[in-house]
């Protein structure tokens, strides 16, 4: 009689285990999206420190980042401009330390790039 009892409460709550499924629906206000643009935007402007691989023309800079971009895929690049010219810049490196090792890399195949010290944000 106790096995048959101990099957019956096993079975039973195998099935009630079982049948514990459901769905979830999460609602989000349309603000959270917005401060994470803000937040995405500062973030891109914080302070890094980054490598500057070389300088010209929008044609010449261009052309200098799609180089850089196969050079190193794995970091992001980007073009900036400084009156006259476009730069082009490579890394975001946390600390100075972290940014001359990578510099060493990068000046095996652009002898000419040189670490850049962040900017301090203003607001």
């Amino acid at each position: 009689m106790k096995t048959i009892s101990f099957t019956l409460i096993l079975a039973c709550s195998v099935f009630y285990c079982h049948g514990q499924q459901g769905s979830i629906n999460i609602q989000q206000d349309e603000k959270i999206a917005n401060l994470l643009g803000i937040y995405k935007s500062v973030n891109e402007n914080s302070s890094h420190y980054r490598i500057q691989v070389g300088f010209g023309s929008f044609q010449e800079a261009e052309t200098l980042k799609a180089n850089v971009d196969r050079d190193f895929p794995d970091w992001p690049t980007k073009i900036d401009f400084e009156s006259p010219s476009y730069r082009v810049r490579i890394g975001r490196f946390k600390t100075q330390l972290e940014g001359e090792r990578k510099l060493i890399e990068v000046r095996q195949k652009y002898p000419s790039a040189m670490l850049l010290k962040p900017e301090k944000a203003t607001n």
